[in-house]
């Protein structure tokens, strides 16, 4: 069941877009508070690294991106039939284009941007949130979906950013006020998800974005399937039996990417005097292992199933049980799936061009959310996706097995 946030940001009011726009801002800037905190004056300029962004260009890009599609668009009210090639109106910041356009600005180059202060950044922020709300507030009472497609789109972009914050502040040893708490999970069980003819996909009323279009029906055959995600108490037996040192539990793929790797083992993971220990906001904890397992790629996902006799679901299968097996539980991690990230049948790009085409085939399907999502993003239907060897995004996985017909 998607959280109560994202359905209501996508099918409801100006209002509630108005509350999800304000919660996105609240949290943009407390994790710009604490990033700054603890970085100080290198809070610019952090060392390059291909799975992330200058914190500073990250806010204004936020900033740039919710002005070019909203203050900026003038066909804004068109929705998804917007033209995004028209001419733009002027941005606030003279030179924003030429800091901010992530479609444009080369990913090496934003290290060496002479991008304005925090303050001055902050401004950006400021006023452009305060233009957006402006044009909100001035919508008529019974704007349809067109008319609130964009202001729907910057906030679940924002919190999109917000969340890519919490893997960076994780990767650097940033503490966060607000961080994430895991909560243990239940003993594992299996539910049954029985053969069927299943309509994936978008086609309701309200916002969708444009890789969950069009719906289609798909074939499931039976499966069993986890309940939650694969805890540590099922994932630490395939470590301790020399699992990353086997390579009959490999792909190819996998076996490529273990080569290259430093340790045997999944990273912020360690072994301690005392047992087991995570990594967290820069500090070493012990691990509990009824929490999901988490930082894990989708080579090791696939290993451990291999070494389980399982294997993973396909983003067809998590979906259908998400939306119709009661005790299917989901939002502790993002889940690995076996599909690759390809468009749906009749796929359409909307406006904002580089959200999905450019990642067909490339990247690996990941479903559900995690602990650093927000609820507004959190819906049953919503297809994230990254490389398969990334393993600093806060991701575990479910299995399961092959059921017969009774």
């Amino acid at each position: 069941m998607a959280a109560a946030e994202a359905l209501a940001l996508r099918a409801g009011p100006a209002e509630a877009v108005r509350a999800a726009l304000l919660a996105a801002r609240r949290r943009t800037l407390a994790l710009a508070d604490d990033f700054q905190a603890a970085l100080g004056t290198a809070y610019p300029g952090i060392p390059y690294a291909p799975e992330l962004n200058p914190p500073l260009w990250e806010l204004g890009h936020v900033a740039w991106f919710q002005e070019w599609w909203i203050a900026r668009n003038r066909q804004r009210a068109l929705g998804v039939a917007c033209d995004p090639a028209h001419a733009r109106g002027p941005s606030l910041l003279p030179q924003a284009d030429g800091w901010y356009d992530s479609s444009r600005v080369a990913h090496r180059t934003r290290w060496e941007l002479p991008l304005p202060h925090a303050d001055a950044t902050r401004d950006y922020l400021e006023r452009t949130l305060s233009q957006t709300m402006e044009l909100l507030n001035g919508l008529r009472p019974d704007a349809d979906d067109d008319m609130l497609y964009f202001f729907r789109l910057v906030a679940l972009h924002e919190e999109m950013h917000a969340e890519a914050a919490t893997y960076m502040a994780q990767n650097l040893g940033i503490a966060l006020r607000d961080g994430a708490v895991a909560q243990e999970q239940a003993a594992p069980f299996e539910l049954e998800l029985p053969a069927q003819r299943f309509r994936m996909g978008s086609d309701a009323a309200g916002f969708a974005f444009d890789n969950e279009l069009q719906s289609h029906e798909v074939t499931l055959e039976p499966l069993r399937i986890d309940a939650q995600a694969v805890t540590w108490a099922r994932f630490l037996p395939f470590i301790e039996s020399g699992g990353y040192e086997s390579p009959q539990w490999w792909s190819d793929a996998g076996r490529s990417w273990l080569a290259g790797q430093p340790l045997r083992q999944p990273v912020h993971l360690r072994l301690g005097g005392s047992g087991w220990q995570q990594r967290r906001g820069g500090r070493w904890l012990p691990l509990n292992p009824l929490h999901a397992a988490v930082h894990l790629n989708a080579y090791e996902t696939e290993a451990w199933c291999r070494w389980a006799g399982r294997r993973l679901p396909s983003e067809a299968e998590w979906e259908c049980a998400a939306l119709t097996l009661p005790g299917f539980s989901w939002g502790q991690v993002w889940e690995w799936t076996a599909s690759p990230f390809e468009p749906y049948p009749g796929f359409t790009p909307h406006p904002y061009r580089d959200y999905s085409a450019p990642w067909f085939g490339s990247r690996r399907v990941l479903r559900g959310a995690c602990q650093a999502t927000s609820p507004a993003l959190a819906h049953a239907r919503y297809r994230n996706f990254f490389e398969p060897q990334r393993n600093d995004i806060f991701a575990g996985f479910r299995s399961g097995r092959a059921a017969t017909t009774s």
